[in-house]
C-alpha cells in the first residue's frame, strides 16, 4: 500500500520542529565572562503542530468515479521564552529567574541554593567555634 499523502505532510513539519528545537534551545550556549564567571541561559519552549486533510472524488466526467483526490495541509508554531539564568561563579551555581510574575513555588525553589549556603555556613562557623573551644581547652 502507498503511503497516503497526509504522511507526506506530517513528516515534513516535524523534521522541521525537531530542526528548530533542540537541546541547545533550552540550555543555551555558555557564556563566559572575563572574570570566570559562566552563565547559562534557561528558556522555556513551547510548540504545537496540526495537519489534515481529505479524500474528495473527482468531479471532472472523464475520470472514472473511484478517482480520489487529496486537499490538506498542515502547519506548526513554536514559542521561545527566556524564563532564567544560571550562574556559575567561584564554586558557586545561582539561579536567577526573569520572570516578575513568578508563582511562589518557583519563587520558593529559586530561594533554596541561598537557604542551604545559609545553613550549611552556620553549621561550619558553629563547628569550627567548637573545634577552637576544644583546643583551647587541651
Amino acid at each position: 500500500m502507498a503511503d497516503h499523502p497526509i504522511q507526506g505532510l506530517m513528516s515534513t513539519a516535524l523534521s522541521n520542529i525537531k530542526d528548530m528545537v533542540d537541546v541547545n534551545t533550552i540550555i543555551g550556549d555558555p557564556i563566559t565572562t572575563p572574570d570566570g564567571t559562566v552563565i547559562l541561559p534557561v528558556s522555556k519552549v513551547c510548540f504545537g503542530f496540526a495537519s489534515g486533510g481529505s479524500d474528495y472524488p473527482s468531479k471532472n466526467t472523464t475520470q472514472p468515479p473511484a478517482t480520489l483526490h487529496f486537499g490538506g495541509g498542515s502547519g506548526a508554531g513554536v514559542t521561545i521564552t527566556p524564563i532564567a539564568f544560571l550562574v556559575v561563579s567561584e564554586g558557586n551555581v545561582k539561579l536567577m529567574q526573569i520572570s516578575d510574575n513568578a508563582t511562589a513555588v518557583d519563587k520558593i525553589v529559586g530561594l533554596v541554593p541561598d537557604l542551604i549556603d545559609k545553613i550549611s555556613s552556620k553549621f561550619k562557623k558553629d563547628k569550627d567555634a567548637k573545634e577552637e573551644a576544644d583546643s583551647v581547652t587541651i
